[in-house]
């Protein structure tokens, strides 16, 4: 008798690939490989000063659930401090937002892409590197951001300069 069930997944503390993704470091821990493309969950580490510059995608809902730490979440709606505890949501439609690590402490997000996709943004621009550990930010130079623009299109995404919402 065949059965379509699939078996649980479990991941140790340290398994999954970890990406540098512009100073910050990214551990996938389901991908839309995995779900189908349903759905994808990275576990975010934030350096101080660190974070993703302004950014949009129109087709995936972005959730974040602060774990540890605290975060400067900014869009064109405004800006909003999220701390320990603390749930964000980015919904479908292309909501240009980024968020900022601007205390001196290493904060931990939790992150839900629906559906999956915004994690092939991280591996074609990011690099591989040990979980926990941190690699130093690309300068946010002409040349970064034409690269991440161009990686970002071809998923459907855009990248905007780092002044933005500003």
């Amino acid at each position: 008798m065949e059965t379509s069930k699939k078996q649980p997944l479990h991941l140790g503390p340290e398994d999954g690939p970890s990406l540098s993704v512009v100073g910050d470091t990214y551990r996938v821990l389901i991908s839309g490989k995995e779900t189908a493309g349903a759905f994808a969950t990275i576990d975010m580490l934030i350096p101080p000063g660190g974070g993703p510059g302004p950014h949009a995608h129109a087709t995936i809902e972005e959730s974040f659930y602060v774990v540890d730490g605290e975060i400067e979440f900014k869009s064109e709606f405004g800006t909003v401090v999220a701390t320990q505890g603390s749930f964000i949501t980015i919904p479908k439609g292309g909501v240009v937002h980024s968020f900022k690590n601007k205390t001196p402490h290493t904060a931990h997000l939790l992150c839900t892409v629906v559906p999956a996709g915004l994690e092939t943004l991280f591996e074609a621009i990011g690099q591989p590197v040990a979980a926990g550990h941190f690699l130093p930010p690309p300068p946010m130079d002409e040349a970064f951001i034409r690269k991440a623009q161009a990686a970002a299109e071809k998923l459907g995404q855009q990248v905007f300069p780092p002044h933005y919402l500003d």
